[in-house]
């Protein structure tokens, strides 16, 4: 069976990334006439043409774009490895990357990594917002080790695991004439403006396509980028809008004012709270989250550590 050896792929990666030999060469601090022995070595063991050149330069072949694929993805693993070994012997127990969507972020996940970061000091989590597709990709490519997103993204060969859901509410000013309700259906909130979260993207399609499907239209009177923002402008009366229940609770909003109290909905938080959140008793209101790794088996003892931690406190 052939090997590639990691210096081969380190110049092959900068030669496709530069352009030209020389340029690589440079970048590499090696001789271009090392470069281009490597090349044509590799080229021989994979017994396949993986860039053609030409006056202008060198660009790489489809079958030297899939080298090129994963070629990086060996040495980010291979990077990652050095990190990490390296920790461990400055005293420190692992490095976890971790991506994560909005909602996450807002409603649970602080409170979670925080709790395990107290019990487990040596181990640094590193956190990034992104949406949910871009975190299965981010997983996929090596770039994190665990990611938290929603369960309607294809996840491909990734391993999922159930992990939490959370409720769709209708959130409006506490003086709104819905503010009294215990629970809504979506189309009756299409008489009014909604704003919208950018960032959710998938759920403003999702509301678009159900509304249009019962006759009507949904009227986005504004966007904004952060769910702060959004609870701010219903909070000035601007429009209302669907938001996770749980999120607003933990914001310090409320059940409907007639409520039980329910979640974040205690009737002494009610009376400070100038928001109101009404639950959608829509069947497709109630959303799941999962975490998805690349193998659970084959996670660090730290990744692995951290996984078990969010199972046992959702």
């Amino acid at each position: 069976m052939w090997q590639i050896d990691q210096t081969s792929l380190r110049l092959f990666i900068a030669v496709c990334e530069e352009g030209t030999i020389a340029r690589a060469a440079e970048r590499e601090f090696i001789a271009p006439s090392a470069v281009s022995k490597r090349l044509a070595d590799l080229e021989t063991l994979c017994d396949v043409a993986l860039v053609s050149r030409s006056p202008r330069g060198v660009r790489p072949t489809p079958a030297g774009e899939a080298l090129l694929r994963h070629a990086r993805l060996i040495m980010r693993g291979h990077e990652r490895l050095q990190a990490e070994l390296g920790e461990y012997a400055a005293g420190a127990r692992g490095h976890v990357r971790v991506l994560a969507n909005a909602s996450s972020l807002v409603e649970f996940l602080p409170e979670a990594l925080s709790a395990f970061l107290q019990a487990n000091e040596r181990i640094r989590v590193d956190v990034e917002e992104r949406v949910s597709a871009e975190i299965v990709r981010g997983v996929d490519e090596g770039v994190a080790d665990i990611g938290i997103c929603r369960d309607f993204v294809a996840t491909g060969g990734l391993d999922v695991i159930p992990y939490r859901s959370d409720h769709l509410a209708l959130v409006v000013p506490r003086d709104h004439p819905l503010a009294h309700r215990t629970g809504i259906g979506f189309e009756e909130t299409l008489a009014y403006d909604h704003l919208g979260l950018a960032s959710n993207a998938s759920l403003n399609a999702l509301m678009q396509r159900i509304a249009a499907e019962k006759g009507h239209e949904l009227n986005y009177r504004s966007f904004v980028s952060s769910f702060d923002a959004a609870c701010r402008f219903i909070e000035a009366g601007l429009a209302v809008s669907i938001l996770p229940l749980e999120a607003v609770a933990r914001r310090g909003g409320s059940l409907s004012a007639s409520g039980d109290g329910g979640e974040g909905g205690q009737r002494g938080e009610a009376a400070r709270s100038r928001i109101v959140a009404v639950p959608l008793h829509d069947a497709w209101a109630e959303r799941r989250f999962v975490i998805c790794v690349g193998e659970r088996a084959a996670l660090t003892l730290a990744a692995a550590r951290l996984v078990d931690h969010l199972l046992a406190t959702r």
